[in-house]
């Protein structure tokens, strides 16, 4: 078994204010949109999320070219402050390197910066080879994300 000692780091920034950015990841709808590396979807009835405290983050990402290969993803929140922090851990079933039962831990924060909004993201413990693998996945869902922020305004208005 591999020591899973590294943690994943990645601060990126979006050319959208940290309400929308948030939204992006809490919305059930727009995360379906963006969420997985290029070869994966979401199909939106794979994703339920209930932003609080105890609630969960719970979704599917499907492989585009064998459908049968799946990543199923299931967190519990720890830490939510709307629109600036999402914390929340998973624990870990049949992941390679991993022991069953290990806490891995995923923080979002959405810092506002100039017009847009920086994001924090830190994820771990895991092995390196697991890390490089969430890092590569990780950069390519922002990429789509920022696709997704900058398309009509049906993603991007916020709920009344």
């Amino acid at each position: 078994m591999t020591d899973p000692t590294y943690e994943l780091h990645i601060s990126r920034y979006f050319d959208a204010p940290p309400e929308l950015v948030y939204r992006a990841f809490t919305d059930e709808e727009q995360i379906s949109q963006w969420f997985g590396p290029l070869v994966f979807h979401t199909p939106r009835a794979t994703v339920s999320i209930d932003a609080r405290i105890g609630g969960h983050w719970n979704l599917t990402m499907v492989n585009n070219d064998n459908p049968k290969w799946t990543a199923p993803m299931s967190s519990t929140f720890s830490e939510v402050i709307e629109n600036q922090l999402l914390v929340g851990y998973e624990i870990a079933q049949d992941l390679p390197g991993l022991e069953d039962g290990t806490k891995l831990t995923l923080s979002l924060e959405f810092i506002a910066e100039g017009n847009g909004t920086r994001l924090e993201l830190r994820q771990g413990p895991f092995p390196e080879s697991m890390r490089d693998m969430s890092e590569t996945g990780w950069k390519q869902s922002m990429h789509k994300l920022d696709a997704l922020l900058a398309t009509p305004i049906k993603f991007q208005t916020m709920p009344a």
